[in-house]
């Protein structure tokens, strides 16, 4: 089985086990793990099941149908993939079940309070990330018991600074919501192009809405091709379908 990636941030919380995929040449379609678009669907299910067993074995992975957004979801039973809500981020107190993120360039968030015996998964592209999903994810683990104080987030492998050029318009669209968004933007290869650093922004939100653990672990998805699925690799080279690696929690009883 190909390794899993951890953080190290967890390592003293005997109830959580956590994981983030990578590409596997011993898994087929890379060990993709996408459930629409990017390879054959049964195995992407089936990479699901081996993955999530290597975390937390016999629990089941419960997703959503992410949509770029803050929505979230609080996960009191797991459901199938057919019957996805629409979201991209979940909590659950529940002990057994294994919340799942898909990232292919955006951020897999994984969040938890141990003492609490809370846990949440949230995905974060821009849209998401700009809209608040990380703020909404620790608000809603606070409704079921969690102290903000508390969480511990860890912020997944995602595309780098050095690697997200964006345009103007992109840039103004996050000064325009924070004049001191500024500061995740470096110099770009024109006056009309920028680099984003979404990593060092989600975790400047996480901070701003009072967590005060967070971990970055500085995994580049673009200039890793051996390790992992990137959107924005893929659309640079004129390939159609690209894969996704999972960011994954959950409690153990």
């Amino acid at each position: 089985m190909a390794k899993l990636l951890s953080c190290s941030a967890f390592d003293d919380m005997d109830r959580i086990a956590h994981g983030f995929t990578t590409r596997a040449e011993d898994l087929a379609d890379l060990g993709n793990t996408g459930l629409a678009g990017g390879g054959d669907l049964a195995t992407a299910q089936t990479n699901r099941r081996l993955w999530a067993g290597a975390v937390l074995a016999d629990a089941p992975l419960v997703g959503v149908y992410q949509i770029h957004s803050a929505e979230v979801v609080t996960v009191s039973a797991p459901w199938d993939d057919a019957n996805r809500p629409k979201a991209d981020a979940m909590v659950t107190d529940q002990p057994n079940i294994l919340l799942g993120v898909l990232g292919a360039d955006c951020a897999p968030v994984l969040l938890a309070d141990d003492a609490a015996g809370v846990v949440g998964a949230a995905h974060a592209g821009w849209q998401g990330a700009l809209a608040g999903v990380t703020d909404a994810t620790v608000d809603a683990m606070e409704k079921l018991g969690a102290t903000r104080e508390n969480i511990i987030a860890a912020i997944g492998p995602c595309i780098a600074q050095k690697s997200y050029e964006v345009d103007s318009g992109f840039y103004r669209k996050f000064c325009e919501a924070n004049a001191e968004n500024d500061r995740f933007f470096g110099a770009g290869k024109d006056s009309e192009h920028h680099q984003f650093d979404l990593e060092g922004y989600i975790a400047a939100r996480l901070s701003g809405c009072g967590v005060h653990t967070v971990a970055c672990m500085g995994e580049d998805t673009y200039t890793q091709p051996d390790r992992f699925f990137s959107h924005r690799r893929a659309t640079h080279e004129a390939r159609d379908n690209e894969g996704r690696q999972l960011g994954m929690i959950g409690l153990r009883a």
